[in-house]
Protein backbone atom coordinates (compact mmCIF):
# COMPACT_ATOMS: atom_id res chain seq x y z
CA UNK A 1 0.00 0.00 0.00
CA UNK A 2 1.14 3.37 -1.05
CA UNK A 3 1.64 5.60 2.24
CA UNK A 4 -0.82 8.72 2.21
CA UNK A 5 1.27 11.58 2.47
CA UNK A 6 -0.48 14.84 3.30
CA UNK A 7 -0.28 18.00 1.14
CA UNK A 8 0.57 21.59 2.29
CA UNK A 9 -1.21 24.62 1.23
CA UNK A 10 0.93 25.36 -2.17
CA UNK A 11 1.04 29.01 -1.68
CA UNK A 12 2.70 28.76 1.60
CA UNK A 13 4.96 26.46 0.45
CA UNK A 14 5.73 28.76 -3.01
CA UNK A 15 5.91 31.54 -0.70
CA UNK A 16 8.61 29.73 1.40
CA UNK A 17 10.67 28.98 -1.99
CA UNK A 18 10.34 32.39 -3.41
CA UNK A 19 12.24 33.52 -0.05
CA UNK A 20 15.05 31.08 -0.49
CA UNK A 21 15.13 31.72 -4.20
CA UNK A 22 15.78 35.30 -3.05
CA UNK A 23 18.40 34.47 -0.18
CA UNK A 24 20.15 31.72 -2.92
CA UNK A 25 20.30 32.92 -6.23
CA UNK A 26 23.56 32.14 -8.67
CA UNK A 27 24.34 33.69 -12.09
CA UNK A 28 26.45 31.61 -13.85
CA UNK A 29 27.86 34.40 -16.08
CA UNK A 30 29.51 35.91 -13.19
CA UNK A 31 29.31 33.10 -10.35
CA UNK A 32 31.69 30.58 -12.03
CA UNK A 33 35.27 31.64 -13.52
CA UNK A 34 34.92 29.87 -16.81
CA UNK A 35 38.08 31.00 -17.94
CA UNK A 36 40.25 29.20 -14.98
CA UNK A 37 42.06 26.20 -16.59
CA UNK A 38 40.82 22.68 -16.42
CA UNK A 39 43.43 20.16 -14.58
CA UNK A 40 44.21 17.42 -17.12
CA UNK A 41 44.92 14.95 -14.40
CA UNK A 42 41.25 15.21 -13.05
CA UNK A 43 37.92 13.26 -14.18
CA UNK A 44 34.62 15.30 -15.31
CA UNK A 45 32.44 12.61 -13.06
CA UNK A 46 33.40 9.81 -10.72
CA UNK A 47 35.03 6.57 -12.53
CA UNK A 48 33.01 4.56 -10.73
CA UNK A 49 30.32 5.93 -12.35
CA UNK A 50 30.69 5.49 -15.84
CA UNK A 51 29.09 3.38 -17.92
CA UNK A 52 31.98 1.40 -18.50
CA UNK A 53 33.76 0.90 -15.26
CA UNK A 54 34.64 -2.73 -14.19
CA UNK A 55 34.25 -3.89 -18.20
CA UNK A 56 37.14 -5.72 -20.22
CA UNK A 57 36.66 -2.39 -22.39
CA UNK A 58 37.41 -0.05 -19.20
CA UNK A 59 40.60 -2.16 -18.24
CA UNK A 60 41.64 -1.95 -21.82
CA UNK A 61 41.37 2.02 -21.89
CA UNK A 62 44.35 4.10 -20.67
CA UNK A 63 44.01 6.19 -17.40
CA UNK A 64 44.05 9.19 -20.05
CA UNK A 65 41.57 7.36 -21.82
CA UNK A 66 39.53 6.52 -18.76
CA UNK A 67 39.39 10.43 -18.21
CA UNK A 68 38.24 11.39 -21.47
CA UNK A 69 35.28 9.14 -21.54
CA UNK A 70 33.83 10.41 -18.40
CA UNK A 71 34.34 14.01 -19.57
CA UNK A 72 32.12 12.87 -22.86
CA UNK A 73 29.83 10.73 -20.49
CA UNK A 74 29.46 13.99 -18.35
CA UNK A 75 29.01 15.91 -21.23
CA UNK A 76 25.79 13.79 -22.58
CA UNK A 77 24.35 13.78 -19.46
CA UNK A 78 24.59 17.36 -19.30
CA UNK A 79 23.18 17.76 -23.09
CA UNK A 80 20.21 15.59 -21.89
CA UNK A 81 19.60 17.20 -18.58
CA UNK A 82 19.39 20.74 -20.83
CA UNK A 83 16.59 19.02 -23.41
CA UNK A 84 15.10 18.18 -20.53
CA UNK A 85 15.04 21.53 -19.10
CA UNK A 86 14.02 23.44 -21.92
CA UNK A 87 10.83 21.00 -22.17
CA UNK A 88 10.13 21.66 -18.53
CA UNK A 89 10.11 25.31 -18.95
CA UNK A 90 7.54 25.08 -21.67
CA UNK A 91 5.08 23.13 -19.42
CA UNK A 92 5.82 25.41 -16.52
CA UNK A 93 4.79 28.44 -18.78
CA UNK A 94 1.66 26.27 -19.74
CA UNK A 95 0.93 25.38 -16.42
CA UNK A 96 1.17 28.89 -15.14
CA UNK A 97 -0.95 30.13 -17.68
CA UNK A 98 -3.85 28.61 -15.84
CA UNK A 99 -2.73 30.02 -12.10
CA UNK A 100 -3.63 33.75 -10.83
CA UNK A 101 -0.24 35.30 -11.54
CA UNK A 102 -1.04 37.42 -8.11
CA UNK A 103 -0.18 33.66 -5.67
CA UNK A 104 3.00 33.42 -4.49
CA UNK A 105 1.99 29.60 -6.37
CA UNK A 106 2.47 30.78 -9.51
CA UNK A 107 4.59 33.75 -9.34
CA UNK A 108 7.15 30.37 -8.14
CA UNK A 109 6.50 28.49 -11.57
CA UNK A 110 7.49 31.97 -13.06
CA UNK A 111 10.53 31.81 -10.89
CA UNK A 112 11.26 28.40 -11.43
CA UNK A 113 11.26 29.17 -15.13
CA UNK A 114 14.22 32.01 -14.89
CA UNK A 115 16.42 29.19 -12.99
CA UNK A 116 16.04 26.56 -15.26
CA UNK A 117 16.99 29.38 -18.29
CA UNK A 118 20.13 29.95 -16.52
CA UNK A 119 21.01 26.21 -15.54
CA UNK A 120 20.27 25.31 -19.28
CA UNK A 121 23.28 28.44 -20.10
CA UNK A 122 25.12 26.97 -17.69
CA UNK A 123 24.99 23.69 -19.01
CA UNK A 124 25.54 24.91 -22.64
CA UNK A 125 28.67 26.51 -21.25
CA UNK A 126 30.28 24.02 -19.52
CA UNK A 127 29.56 21.23 -22.25
CA UNK A 128 31.41 24.32 -24.69
CA UNK A 129 34.08 25.14 -22.17
CA UNK A 130 35.23 21.12 -21.72
CA UNK A 131 35.41 20.87 -25.03
CA UNK A 132 33.19 17.89 -25.65
CA UNK A 133 29.75 18.20 -28.57
CA UNK A 134 26.55 18.68 -27.45
CA UNK A 135 25.50 14.81 -27.29
CA UNK A 136 21.61 15.51 -26.78
CA UNK A 137 18.76 13.04 -26.35
CA UNK A 138 19.29 11.45 -29.61
CA UNK A 139 17.00 12.36 -32.88
CA UNK A 140 14.21 10.54 -32.40
CA UNK A 141 13.79 11.50 -28.74
CA UNK A 142 14.40 15.10 -29.52
CA UNK A 143 11.85 14.93 -31.80
CA UNK A 144 9.12 12.88 -29.28
CA UNK A 145 10.16 15.80 -26.92
CA UNK A 146 7.43 18.07 -29.35
CA UNK A 147 4.60 16.24 -28.59
CA UNK A 148 5.63 15.25 -24.61
CA UNK A 149 5.77 19.10 -24.03
CA UNK A 150 2.67 19.76 -26.21
CA UNK A 151 0.64 17.21 -24.10
CA UNK A 152 2.03 16.49 -20.38
CA UNK A 153 0.25 17.44 -17.88
CA UNK A 154 -0.98 17.07 -14.24
CA UNK A 155 0.77 14.85 -11.87
CA UNK A 156 2.77 12.44 -14.01
CA UNK A 157 4.13 15.84 -15.91
CA UNK A 158 5.83 16.69 -12.38
CA UNK A 159 6.63 12.78 -11.77
CA UNK A 160 8.36 12.76 -14.95
CA UNK A 161 10.31 16.02 -14.36
CA UNK A 162 11.20 14.42 -10.42
CA UNK A 163 12.71 11.90 -12.21
CA UNK A 164 15.38 13.52 -14.62
CA UNK A 165 16.01 16.06 -11.68
CA UNK A 166 16.68 13.98 -8.57
CA UNK A 167 18.29 11.43 -11.07
CA UNK A 168 21.18 13.60 -12.22
CA UNK A 169 20.76 15.27 -8.99
CA UNK A 170 22.18 12.33 -6.77
CA UNK A 171 25.09 12.05 -9.53
CA UNK A 172 25.90 15.86 -9.13
CA UNK A 173 26.03 15.57 -5.43
CA UNK A 174 28.58 12.91 -5.41
CA UNK A 175 30.70 15.05 -7.00
CA UNK A 176 30.55 18.61 -5.86
CA UNK A 177 33.21 18.55 -3.23
CA UNK A 178 35.33 15.49 -4.38
CA UNK A 179 38.56 17.12 -4.54
CA UNK A 180 39.16 14.35 -7.29
CA UNK A 181 36.73 16.05 -10.23
CA UNK A 182 37.51 19.21 -12.25
CA UNK A 183 36.75 22.24 -9.94
CA UNK A 184 35.08 23.62 -13.11
CA UNK A 185 32.45 21.15 -13.02
CA UNK A 186 32.46 20.58 -9.01
CA UNK A 187 30.97 24.44 -9.22
CA UNK A 188 28.32 23.47 -12.10
CA UNK A 189 26.81 21.07 -9.99
CA UNK A 190 26.83 23.02 -6.33
CA UNK A 191 24.72 25.68 -8.59
CA UNK A 192 22.53 23.02 -9.66
CA UNK A 193 21.94 21.00 -6.64
CA UNK A 194 20.78 24.08 -4.44
CA UNK A 195 18.82 25.52 -6.64
CA UNK A 196 17.10 22.17 -8.07
CA UNK A 197 16.22 21.42 -4.23
CA UNK A 198 13.93 23.76 -4.61
CA UNK A 199 12.42 22.54 -7.72
CA UNK A 200 12.43 19.36 -6.44
CA UNK A 201 9.91 20.47 -3.39
CA UNK A 202 7.62 22.13 -5.92
CA UNK A 203 7.22 19.44 -8.26
CA UNK A 204 7.04 16.88 -5.12
CA UNK A 205 4.02 18.87 -3.31
CA UNK A 206 2.21 19.06 -6.78
CA UNK A 207 2.51 15.11 -7.02
CA UNK A 208 1.37 15.12 -3.78
CA UNK A 209 -1.93 17.02 -3.72
CA UNK A 210 -3.37 16.10 -7.21
CA UNK A 211 -2.45 12.38 -7.24
CA UNK A 212 -5.38 12.06 -4.86
CA UNK A 213 -7.80 13.64 -7.25
CA UNK A 214 -6.93 11.26 -9.80
CA UNK A 215 -10.03 8.32 -11.24
CA UNK A 216 -8.14 4.97 -10.99
CA UNK A 217 -8.09 4.99 -14.73
CA UNK A 218 -6.48 8.46 -14.64
CA UNK A 219 -4.00 7.22 -12.18
CA UNK A 220 -2.91 3.84 -14.69
CA UNK A 221 -2.85 6.45 -17.43
CA UNK A 222 -0.36 8.96 -15.49
CA UNK A 223 1.65 5.99 -14.19
CA UNK A 224 2.25 4.56 -17.54
CA UNK A 225 3.13 8.37 -18.40
CA UNK A 226 5.40 8.64 -16.08
CA UNK A 227 7.08 5.07 -17.19
CA UNK A 228 7.85 5.57 -19.86
CA UNK A 229 9.24 9.19 -20.08
CA UNK A 230 11.22 7.92 -17.25
CA UNK A 231 12.79 4.90 -18.93
CA UNK A 232 13.38 7.16 -22.01
CA UNK A 233 15.18 9.70 -19.91
CA UNK A 234 17.72 7.76 -18.04
CA UNK A 235 17.85 5.27 -21.61
CA UNK A 236 19.65 8.43 -23.02
CA UNK A 237 21.73 9.88 -20.90
CA UNK A 238 24.69 8.57 -22.19
CA UNK A 239 24.89 8.75 -25.88
CA UNK A 240 26.71 6.39 -27.84
CA UNK A 241 28.64 8.39 -29.74
CA UNK A 242 30.71 9.08 -26.52
CA UNK A 243 32.68 5.51 -26.87
CA UNK A 244 34.04 6.58 -30.42
CA UNK A 245 36.56 8.92 -28.09
CA UNK A 246 38.74 6.26 -26.81
CA UNK A 247 38.73 4.16 -29.85
CA UNK A 248 35.12 1.71 -28.98
CA UNK A 249 32.30 1.15 -31.17
CA UNK A 250 29.65 2.84 -30.41
CA UNK A 251 27.78 -0.53 -30.76
CA UNK A 252 30.09 -2.10 -28.63
CA UNK A 253 30.49 0.29 -26.01
CA UNK A 254 26.76 0.53 -25.95
CA UNK A 255 26.08 -3.20 -25.92
CA UNK A 256 28.92 -3.75 -22.67
CA UNK A 257 27.14 -0.76 -21.22
CA UNK A 258 23.79 -2.70 -21.20
CA UNK A 259 25.34 -5.83 -19.86
CA UNK A 260 27.19 -3.88 -17.53
CA UNK A 261 25.84 -4.83 -13.52
CA UNK A 262 28.06 -1.66 -12.27
CA UNK A 263 26.08 0.32 -14.75
CA UNK A 264 23.04 -1.15 -14.34
CA UNK A 265 23.37 -0.39 -10.02
CA UNK A 266 24.64 3.27 -10.98
CA UNK A 267 21.44 3.70 -13.01
CA UNK A 268 19.59 2.15 -10.15
CA UNK A 269 21.35 4.50 -7.48
CA UNK A 270 20.73 7.37 -9.45
CA UNK A 271 16.46 7.03 -9.48
CA UNK A 272 16.71 5.34 -5.75
CA UNK A 273 15.14 7.66 -3.49
CA UNK A 274 12.78 9.50 -6.14
CA UNK A 275 11.08 5.94 -6.88
CA UNK A 276 10.51 5.50 -3.40
CA UNK A 277 8.66 8.79 -3.11
CA UNK A 278 6.72 8.14 -6.33
CA UNK A 279 5.96 4.45 -5.35
CA UNK A 280 4.63 6.10 -2.12
CA UNK A 281 2.70 8.47 -3.44
CA UNK A 282 1.03 6.01 -5.73
CA UNK A 283 3.07 7.16 -9.09
CA UNK A 284 4.38 3.55 -9.44
CA UNK A 285 2.30 0.67 -9.07
CA UNK A 286 0.02 -1.44 -10.70
CA UNK A 287 0.76 -2.82 -14.22
CA UNK A 288 3.37 -0.53 -15.33
CA UNK A 289 5.65 -1.49 -12.25
CA UNK A 290 6.64 -4.09 -14.39
CA UNK A 291 8.72 -1.38 -16.73
CA UNK A 292 10.10 -0.14 -13.79
CA UNK A 293 11.83 -3.00 -12.90
CA UNK A 294 12.32 -4.20 -16.38
CA UNK A 295 14.54 -0.95 -16.88
CA UNK A 296 16.33 -2.10 -14.02
CA UNK A 297 15.56 0.83 -12.05
CA UNK A 298 13.67 -0.51 -9.31
CA UNK A 299 15.85 -2.59 -6.68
Amino acid sequence: MARVLRPKDPDQVSARLLDASARTDYDPFVDIDWAAPLDPGKAYMPLERTSLYGTDLWRGLSQEQRVELSKHEIASIAGVGLWFEIILMQLLIRYAYDLDPATPHAQYALTEVGDETRHSIMFAKAINRIGAPNYGPGRLLHNLGRVYKAIAGGPSMFASVLVAEEATDRLQRSTMDDPGIQPLIRMVNRIHVIEEARHVRYAREEVIRSVPKLTRAELEWHRLSTAVTAIAVMDALVNPRVYKVVGIRPRDGRAAALANPHFRETRRWMVEKVVEFLTETGMIGGPTRALWRRAGLLG
